[in-house]
């Protein structure tokens, strides 16, 4: 199984800047799809964006278009999600998540493993 570690949350205030970072272990990590998911308190567990294996593909939930930014780095077995002028609607627990079968998926029901989650608080 892999397993997936997080970090990169903390407190900030509104505008600021943050980097996730999800590292992952095994060897296939390039074989994998991988996504950022955030759940705000109350709420359903919502998508946020994915990556395809050769990171050549990305897609965005519309709320964070042009703000936020996901990449990979299979060299280090490492999914990054750059968030920039940070809003604190953004204010959740964002969950790193893999399909181990490689597919752009939306859903959070369709990914395979999922790592404990980090909290971005952002004050304003």
């Amino acid at each position: 199984q892999v397993q997936l570690v997080e970090s990169g949350g903390g407190l900030v205030q509104a505008g600021d800047s943050l980097r996730l970072s999800c590292a992952a272990s095994g060897r296939t990590f390039s074989s994998h799809s991988m996504a950022w998911f955030r759940q705000a308190p109350g709420k359903e567990r919502e998508f946020v964006a994915v990556i395809n294996r050769s990171g050549l593909t990305t897609i965005y939930v519309d709320s964070v278009k042009g703000r936020f930014a996901i990449s990979r780095d299979n060299a280090k077995n490492t999914v990054y999600l750059q968030m920039n002028n940070l809003k604190p609607e953004d204010t959740a627990v964002y969950y790193c998540a893999a399909d181990l079968h490689g597919l752009v998926r939306r859903q959070a029901s369709e990914f395979d493993v999922w790592g404990q989650g980090t909290q971005v608080t952002v004050s304003s």
